[in-house]
């Protein structure tokens, strides 16, 4: 792993490992590895979900649109400087012509990982994020997708949660030695 992103000239990264991993855990603990975050692994079964979408209007921005969101909103610049936008489902949720919450979603073996969901501190409780979660689950089900997954921090473990994802555990994110 060090190699590789040495090779790829990444100089900042973490390996992410499931919490019943403790073979792995000691592994990057002897290395000089630290736990520098952890977040919650969820998932869920899209068969069951539930078919109220409400009425929010959303839009499905441009890449370019998307990623000044993201810098907008304190992302480092670059991030998503090499992906393949035609692969990412994006939502977009507007307030007076700005955007002011989106959320990501990306398909695998017919999983739908919901990735990015972020609402500006200043819109936040109006129940954006679990609109747009809702809309990407519904979309993704319509896609195919016969389940979802995503990490949580733990401000949202409760939005998500009331959209149907179960815990599956934490996943622990350690840094390299500095």
């Amino acid at each position: 792993m060090e190699a590789a992103y040495g090779a790829a000239g990444v100089d900042r990264y973490a390996a992410w490992v499931h919490e019943t991993d403790g073979g792995m855990r000691a592994e990057l603990s002897g290395r000089g590895y630290t736990v520098a975050e952890t977040t919650r692994w969820m998932g869920m079964p899209l068969q069951g979900i539930s078919p109220t979408l409400g009425d929010r209007p959303f839009v499905r921005p441009t890449w370019a649109e998307y990623l000044r969101y993201l810098e907008n909103a304190g992302v480092p610049a670059g991030l998503l400087s090499g992906a393949d936008p035609s692969r990412f489902h994006l939502l977009v949720a507007r307030l007076a012509g700005e955007s002011i919450a989106t959320a990501l979603a990306f398909d695998h073996d017919g999983d739908c990982g919901v990735f990015n969901v972020s609402t500006l501190e200043r819109a936040r409780r109006r129940g954006l994020g679990t609109a747009l979660t809702t809309r990407l689950l519904h979309d993704a089900l319509e896609r195919g997708c016969s389940t979802a997954s995503l990490q949580s921090t733990a401000m949202a473990e409760r939005v998500y949660a009331a959209v149907g994802f179960r815990d599956l555990g934490t996943i622990l994110e350690y840094a390299p030695p500095t």
